[in-house]
């Protein structure tokens, strides 16, 4: 490899899971998952587009990922700095309280850190990709590196399974849904879009939504109030679309805009490519 690796390099977990298609329904579980933290969910409401512009702010966030885990480090510490900037700016005000507080605090900084590493990494497993322990343990230490770039102490940061889920037990007593999560599962099942497009949202979009939202820890459907098909029968149905998924092939995918993972290849050369069979290599 003669290029800049960037943060990750193929020899990481991060590299090789990250271009696997089912990331994007672990995408739609950690939205579901962010927004039980009202202070969380409040801080994007208030200071984001998202009722305007849901898709966009999606994209954007997913371009974000692809950047820090594929581009160069300048391109990684680059992006990080700027939602560094953007956060150090911006406040909201808390739904029970009324107090104005920052949306770079640590502690919601933190629960979306966790949440979006929690789904990534149950999804991808609970797929059918062979993750040993081990290598699980490796990945959530791996996403240290970009919980730094959003200003993250990472002796803070969970750094293997059971530490992220000890974190999950102590946020528990904080979590609600409120009329903002309401607002993020109303966009999650019907996003607005064009009306010719509806047919396929029906179809495709929501079978999406629910699967990811099925995925979720029960205490998660407890919360939303809405029941979810029993565990097995969800194992089921993400190995069945991991399948037919990654069925279409990976060039196809990857040329999607903008196009992080083939620039990668090219940067770095054809042994690049990556695969979730070469985690253990």
């Amino acid at each position: 490899m003669d290029g800049d690796a960037g943060l990750f390099t193929p020899d990481s977990v991060t590299w090789h899971l990250h271009g696997d298609p089912v990331m994007w329904i672990a995408g739609i579980r950690a939205l579901y998952l962010q927004a039980l933290l009202p202070r969380a969910v409040r801080g994007v409401m208030e200071n984001s587009d998202f009722r305007s512009d849901a898709w966009g702010r999606l994209m954007r966030t997913a371009n974000y990922v692809r950047t820090t885990i594929y581009g160069t480090t300048e391109d990684a510490e680059r992006a990080g700095a700027r939602v560094r900037k953007i956060h150090s700016m911006l406040g909201a005000t808390d739904p029970d309280t009324g107090e104005r507080y920052g949306v770079d605090e640590p502690g919601l900084l933190l629960w979306v850190h966790c949440a979006e590493i929690d789904s990534y990494l149950h999804v991808a497993r609970r797929s059918g990709i062979p993750l040993t322990d081990a290598q699980a343990d490796r990945y959530v230490a791996e996403q240290r590196a970009r919980a730094r770039l959003v200003g993250l102490d990472t002796h803070a940061v969970p750094g293997d399974r059971a530490a992220l889920a000890a974190y999950f037990e102590s946020v528990r007593p904080l979590l609600a849904v409120g009329a903002d999560a309401r607002a993020v599962d109303d966009f999650l099942l019907r996003p607005s879009t064009h009306p010719l497009l509806i047919p396929a949202r029906e179809v495709l979009w929501r079978r999406v939504a629910h699967l990811a939202y099925a995925s979720l820890p029960p205490y998660a459907h407890a919360l939303y109030g809405r029941p979810a098909p029993e565990p097995a029968v969800v194992t089921r149905r993400l190995r069945a679309t991991g399948t037919l998924l990654r069925c279409v092939p990976a060039r196809l995918r990857w040329q999607l805009p903008p196009k992080h993972i083939l620039d990668a290849i090219v940067r770095l050369g054809p042994d690049a490519r990556p695969a979730p069979y070469k985690v253990g290599r």
